[in-house]
């Protein structure tokens, strides 16, 4: 059984905790041992990096110094802002010297760089690559849309392998699956973040135009690999949907989960039961 290292970070045992569930699950499915980090930090998303730089930086040094300190080469980092905190320090410490130095000064512990980031993406195509798709066998015969959202589709020498403009990362999972990705407009466009609460107006009119245009496509449903994404999306829906700015809910899932659905794991166990928009429904009779 391989192991990787598991960095679940603060929304996977929060909000996204269905991210969490079903990434556990499918890797289990795949034979992969997901060692967590011992004693890890928040990697400072969203707040650390608006605030003050150092922080910013010295909070994901100390997470890649841990990793790398036991023995854990490779790290899957689910969230999609973690994953960006994580190999984007990992990028500047590359660039400088002089703050790589600083930073083994702050937190007190050296880092090398020799740990590997992967983001959801990039877990599901090794997985895929390494026989999980011989597992696959309840292929679900939906039309959906991938959705990036801003992290994982963007920064230079974060997200690498990818068109920044027309992303590409899902699509091999998602035809694995058994669905078809459909073309549309809003792949890479923004929900509005980490604005949920402060200016939810903003979140409302962002999430309704990714929305209207998944719907305009035809998906049965989006699928996404980002907590806030999906966060804003699902959770937000209620509030469009008794507005009537949208004709009616349109089901959001993860990318582990629309795997792990079409290897037979049970909806619950993939953390289906916790969403706000209903979404077992899309394989009732199936799973």
């Amino acid at each position: 059984m391989k192991t990787l290292g598991y960095f679940p970070g603060c929304s996977l045992e929060g909000g996204g905790i269905e991210l969490d569930l079903s990434v556990r699950a499918i890797a289990k499915a795949a034979g992969v041992d997901l060692r967590e980090i011992e004693d890890w930090n928040c990697c400072g998303a969203s707040a650390a990096h608006s605030l003050n730089h150092s922080l910013a930086v010295a909070l994901p040094y100390r997470v890649l110094a841990l990793a790398e300190s036991q023995g854990l080469s490779e790290v899957l980092a689910p969230c999609a802002a973690c994953f960006s905190r994580l190999k984007g320090t990992q990028v500047r410490l590359a660039r400088s010297p002089e703050l790589s130095q600083r930073m083994q000064e702050v937190v007190q512990r050296p880092y090398q760089g020799g740990v590997r980031i992967l983001n959801i993406n990039e877990f599901m195509a090794s997985l895929l690559e390494a026989g999980l798709a011989q597992k696959l066998t309840r292929p679900l015969g939906l039309k959906v849309v991938a959705y990036y959202g801003c992290l994982l589709s963007r920064g230079q020498d974060i997200v690498t392998g990818d068109d920044a403009e027309d992303p590409k990362g899902m699509e091999a999972a998602i035809r694995a699956a058994g669905c078809e990705s459909l073309p549309w407009n809003c792949a890479n466009e923004c929900c509005g973040g980490g604005f949920s609460m402060s200016k939810t107006g903003a979140v409302l009119d962002l999430s309704q135009a990714v929305l209207d245009e998944a719907r305009a496509a035809g998906a049965d449903a989006v699928v996404t690999g980002c907590p806030m994404c999906h966060s804003n999306l699902d959770m937000r829906q209620m509030e469009l949907v008794k507005r009537r700015r949208i004709p009616g809910a349109l089901p959001i899932l993860y990318l582990s989960e629309l795997l792990g659905l079409a290897a037979g794991l049970e909806p619950a166990a993939l953390g289906l039961d916790r969403h706000f928009i209903e979404s077992r429904g899309l394989v009732r009779g199936g799973v």
